[in-house]
């Protein structure tokens, strides 16, 4: 599509989003008391929201501007954040992490795969190379420690040898000698044309012939592709000539810009940066030495003394130009200074009521009984809102009415780039600014009070103590090396979220009308992987402001892909994936000593380079109520630290546990769940996922088979696999498909097409998740 396709497509996206923000603030202020209504308004903004992230991503993604992309970004960033938050929302309206809309979808005529989650593509295509770069380091270190091999190299004899070398010498010399019969052949034949016109003289008809065969040919040629040309543009399959010229152009400028734009606009962003230095620099600085001057002694004029300079964390200069006036400083320092003397006093009192009325209960006054009448459910406050108003605003200051005709090669903006490059500029020089001032009043305080003060001694001491901390420390390099080496960090399959195939269940709300609870399907638990995995650990400004998850357990029979959807979640984030399984660890880093060092390895390693997901296998036996065994083997020994490991994550730290279980309720619960915030059932595929006939994207049996590289025809009864193998897992149907499909079978599969008994043979000699097992998951 051209650019004006992706571009109209964000201005609906704006439209949409600018109607979905207006309708917040008119229905979420007051709370409601009805919860299902509560929960269907949050259910449609939340499909709405889905729409526009999905519009946003696709114009984020295709369109070539550079600095549109950024306020796309931005507001994308804000609606993926406001999904999260509405999802926390509806899980606590309805206390269950699956939601049945299909009524809703159906009243909005929508489809399910509409509002299917989409993973934005810039959260790979951004570090690209350092993942490439990432990824050849990872299969350097394994081949040198051995456990990875390298790819075969099938060494040849010297009889083959030589076979070859005599095949492509003998076909030379055939080639050489036709060609060489061939030039002999047309000699000859010119001899004996020359020498039948010598004796009989050239014939005008002959010639004459000759020239109207070639231009008849020619004239031919040239209407037969007018007309094939006129007929393209009566179609609209081509564009008239005097659009031709712009359309070629602009395809080219396409592949050049998509190549090139980004260096350029990086180039032109230095080179603009470096004219605002020259140009306003010196202008910039001695405003602020005047401004932060004139404070110091408007300061000391109403105080009596100079003020401290504010330190780089706290703001530097910034802290004191912050637009108030000297009496305004003086008044909070006055405030601080009480607020100090009372929250003392405070802490008197109480320890003194303490001692009083150790060992009596309290008395419960009418007061304190008394609670206020229900007042409904009321929406949380957004992080995300300021960030989609900021982003709306500046589409619509900057980009809704802007005239883009002469921008054809969709080239950044020097306007633009200045405005963002002086704040920049400024601060750069305000660090300058803050070291000259600083020493100033130090000189003043010198001069005027005869005072000196000790910050500076105080901060040198700290840097040396950081120093010599850092210097004991070791480098990310080889802590990645030793655990990969240690099998704790391993490489993550190739496997993309929609490789895990499963239909959209379109009975959740018939079943919960007549009080039975249903069962999740796949597209739900895609959709939940989505929410809880992929988003916040691709974008760190989600992941800091949203409410996420430290810990994920998956949890569900075995073969239904809980394996699969660990390696989906690192391939569309491009993480880390340490493997910290018991059967994985055991005999490795023994005591408690040698864990905590592990623990603290992959902790920064994961939190340096991240996004990382930590996954642990088979994690019921962790914290399983069996007796224990011997240290090193014991299984249990993580118990205890896994709760710190979690403490230590800090918002900013894009860092996923993901536990997967096929028996959870073998497990401690209290424990168990006190580590797991979200817990998912995935459930075995139901009929939809294994047949769906209308859906062919979504169909397990088909899917399975075309992969292994089979073929389907009539003789093959798909709808009859799909209702066999009801009971079955997602692993069983791919294992039953690969024992059919061998070597030997697919060469012989076209002469002897594959039968559904060959599959249903194959099925049987397995066994299905029986409906017991099924209900201990519920």
């Amino acid at each position: 599509f051209s650019t004006s396709t992706y571009n109209k497509m964000w201005t609906d996206a704006q439209k949409d989003l600018d109607i979905q923000l207006r309708r917040e603030r008119e229905e979420f202020l007051q709370p409601e008391k009805d919860r299902v209504k509560a929960f269907k308004t949050l259910a449609v903004s939340y499909i709405k929201y889905m729409q526009i992230f999905r519009n946003l991503e696709t114009a984020h993604d295709q369109l070539l501007h550079q600095q549109k992309r950024t306020v796309i970004r931005q507001v994308l960033e804000g609606v993926i954040g406001r999904i999260l938050e509405m999802k926390k929302e509806m899980v606590e309206l309805e206390n269950s992490e699956f939601h049945y809309i299909d009524n809703i979808l159906e009243d909005l005529k929508l489809l399910p795969e509409e509002v299917e989650v989409p993973i934005p593509r810039y959260f790979i295509k951004e570090k690209l190379e350092v993942l490439q770069q990432r990824e050849r380091i990872l299969d350097q270190i394994l081949r040198d420690a051995g456990l990875q091999a390298e790819k075969p190299v099938k060494a040849m004899t010297f009889e083959e040898a030589i076979k070859i070398i005599q095949v492509a010498e003998r076909a030379r010399q055939g080639r050489c000698r036709a060609a060489f019969m061939k030039q002999i052949y047309r000699e000859k034949k010119r001899e004996r044309k020359t020498k039948h016109e010598v004796r009989t003289g050239p014939s005008p008809d002959d010639a004459a012939t000759r020239i109207q065969k070639v231009w008849r040919g020619y004239i031919q040629r040239k209407k037969t592709e007018k007309m094939r040309e006129e007929e393209m543009i009566f179609l609209g399959m081509s564009l008239p000539p005097h659009l031709r010229t712009t359309n070629i152009s602009r395809m080219h400028a396409g592949q050049v810009n998509a190549l090139q734009g980004e260096v350029q606009a990086r180039h032109e962003e230095v080179s603009i940066k470096d004219k605002l230095r020259e140009t306003e620099g010196h202008d910039i600085k001695e405003t602020l030495q005047d401004q932060i001057g004139q404070c110091f002694i408007e300061c000391r004029h109403i105080l009596g003394k100079f003020p401290d300079y504010p330190t780089k964390e706290a703001g530097g200069s910034m802290a004191i130009l912050s637009q108030k006036t000297p009496e305004q400083v003086a008044a909070e320092l006055a405030l601080k200074k009480e607020m100090a003397l009372q929250k003392k006093a405070q802490k008197e009192k109480k320890g003194k009521g303490k001692e009083k009325t150790k060992g009596k209960k309290p008395q419960k006054t009418g007061k304190k009984v008394s609670l206020p009448a229900e007042e409904g459910w009321k929406m949380a406050p957004s992080n995300f809102l300021s960030i989609m108003e900021e982003g709306s605003s500046q589409y619509k200051a900057v980009w809704q009415n802007r005239d883009e005709g002469w921008d054809f090669l969709q080239d950044h903006d020097p306007e633009l780039i200045k405005e963002e490059k002086r704040e920049e500029v400024e601060e750069e020089i305000r660090v300058q600014v803050d070291e000259l001032m600083q020493q100033k009043l130090e000189s003043l305080r010198l001069a005027v009070d005869g005072e000196k003060s000790d910050k500076q001694k105080k901060g040198r001491k700290s840097e040396k103590v950081r120093a010599a901390s850092w210097e004991n420390s070791r480098t990310i390099d080889s802590l990645y090396k030793e655990l990969v080496e240690e099998g704790l960090l391993i490489k993550a399959k190739t496997v993309n979220l929609s490789d895990y195939v499963g239909k959209y269940s379109y009975l959740g709300t018939t079943l919960r009308q007549v009080d039975a609870e249903p069962m999740p399907s796949l597209a739900d638990v895609r959709q939940l992987i989505a929410l809880y995995g992929i988003l916040p650990l691709g974008s760190q400004i989600v992941h800091e402001k949203a409410p996420v998850a430290k810990a994920l357990l998956l949890a569900g029979p075995s073969g239904v892909g809980k394996k699969m959807l660990v390696h989906a979640i690192c391939t569309e984030t491009g993480a880390n994936l340490f493997d910290l399984s018991a059967s994985n660890i055991a005999g490795k880093y023994p005591g408690k000593s040698g864990l905590q060092m592990m623990l603290h390895m992959v902790l920064k390693v994961a939190k340096q380079l991240q996004p990382s997901v930590v996954w642990i296998g088979d994690t019921e036996k962790i914290f399983s109520k069996a007796a224990q065994k011997a240290e090193e083997i014991n299984p249990k020994r993580l118990e205890k630290m896994l709760p710190k490991f979690l403490k230590a994550l800090k918002a900013q730290d894009r860092v996923l546990l993901v536990g997967t279980t096929d028996r959870p309720f073998d497990a401690n619960l209290k424990p168990f769940c006190k580590v797991y915030q979200k817990i998912i059932l995935i459930p075995r595929p139901d009929y939809a996922s294994r047949f769906g006939k209308y859906f062919r994207r979504f169909l397990l049996w088909k899917h399975i088979i075309l992969q292994n590289g089979g073929a389907i025809t009539d003789l093959l009864n798909i709808s009859c696999l799909a209702k066999v193998s009801d009971g079955f897992t997602q692993g069983q149907i791919v294992q039953a498909v690969q024992a059919v499909l061998s070597e030997l079978r697919l060469q012989q599969m076209t002469r002897k097409p594959l039968r559904t008994a060959e599959f249903v043979t194959a099925l049987a000699r397995q066994d299905p998740v029986y409906k017991e097992e099924e209900e201990t998951f519920k």
